[in-house]
């Protein structure tokens, strides 16, 4: 059995991360339909049952004539769950929403070597993506408006 002590190194898959980006931006569109006049962040509120979980806030940080940037986060979290706050950059000609940011972190790298002292994953970006990706599902799919209607 021969052992291949060199690994292959990690390749961008390019149409996987644009997929990403395009169903990000439908998404937020979803979420936040009037993002370009937008001045008051949005809430989405998450619950099971009569508990609450936590609230997805979207708060537009920069209008420019083609590109958004919105700030993702999460309020009233559990106590034992980090929170995790996004940067998004939205382009709308392109129609495509990329993570640039993430908690402390900005403009990452599509590959990086590993180890690195930082300790990011080759595959960072895109994993940021994605995870934006679904947390933004779930959203769609469990969340409600924080407010009562009256």
């Amino acid at each position: 059995m021969v052992v291949n002590l060199l690994r292959d190194r990690y390749r961008v898959d390019l149409i996987e991360l644009q997929a990403a980006c395009e169903a990000n931006y439908a998404r937020l569109m979803r979420l936040l339909p009037d993002m370009r006049a937008a001045s008051c962040p949005r809430r989405v509120a998450l619950s099971q049952g009569d508990r609450l979980l936590g609230v997805l806030t979207l708060e537009v940080l920069e209008t420019c004539p083609y590109t958004s940037t919105v700030q993702v986060r999460q309020e009233h979290s559990l106590p034992w769950l980090p929170v995790p706050q996004l940067e998004v950059r939205v382009y709308h000609d392109a129609r495509m929403a990329e993570v640039i940011g993430a908690q402390n972190a900005r403009r990452f790298r599509s590959i990086y070597p590993y180890p690195n002292a930082a300790m990011h994953q080759p595959d960072e970006k895109s994993q940021l993506n994605l995870f934006l990706g679904e947390w933004l599902s779930h959203c769609l799919a469990c969340g409600h408006e924080l407010e009562p209607v009256v």
